[in-house]
């Protein structure tokens, strides 16, 4: 969808249902991820329905499709879905080490910034530090709660230093974390 578009509130609850479910609490569901993060499509369509939330096939298809961060995917079969990134629960999502591009940045909010570059950027809650190539994302995903603030990484002193990187489907870059003296705050706002 373009950004004149606007999803319909059903997939707008949807996707914070597979959020939840599929990154925070599969077992809520009685559901467990299989190895890198996956559930069967089938099985997870049931525990939708048996805990009350009507979810068809062409409604997970559909949110896949149009999420705007696309946090979700299907397998090359389509009988498993899987979140991308933002698991707050233990999981492998079985990504192999990449070399990142020579920049990536962290959008975040003003109140944050002084101590982050005081101990870095965390995981906080999740299982990596996310990343983008996008500046503009970057200081959309900031401007959330509050003014926006990006950071510049520097990947190539990281990767010298021994630091591993990861992408997901959705062009998101994972870290377990970024130290301060890999981190610049951008002076600009992007046009």
């Amino acid at each position: 969808m373009t950004g004149t578009q606007q999803i319909p509130q059903r997939y707008v609850r949807i996707s914070k249902y597979l959020s939840k479910h599929l990154r925070h609490q599969p077992e809520r569901l009685g559901l467990e991820l299989l190895p890198g993060g996956w559930i069967e499509v089938d099985k997870l369509l049931a525990a939708a329905s048996a805990n009350g939330f009507e979810l068809s096939l062409a409604d997970l298809q559909q949110v896949v499709a149009t999420n705007d961060k696309q946090r979700f995917a299907f397998n090359d079969r389509g009988d498993l879905i899987r979140a991308n990134q933002g698991h707050s629960i233990e999981i492998d999502l079985q990504l192999p080490v990449q070399t990142p591009p020579e920049t990536l940045y962290h959008g975040t909010h003003v109140q944050a910034i002084a101590a982050i570059l005081v101990i870095g950027l965390q995981k906080m809650s999740r299982h990596h530090a996310h990343l983008t190539t996008d500046l503009n994302m970057a200081f959309k995903v900031g401007g959330r709660r509050g003014k926006s603030v990006v950071l510049v990484i520097d990947t190539i002193a990281m990767i010298a230093d021994g630091y591993h990187f990861y992408r997901t489907e959705n062009d998101v870059w994972l870290v377990d974390e970024v130290p301060p003296q890999y981190l610049t705050q951008l002076d600009r706002v992007p046009t």
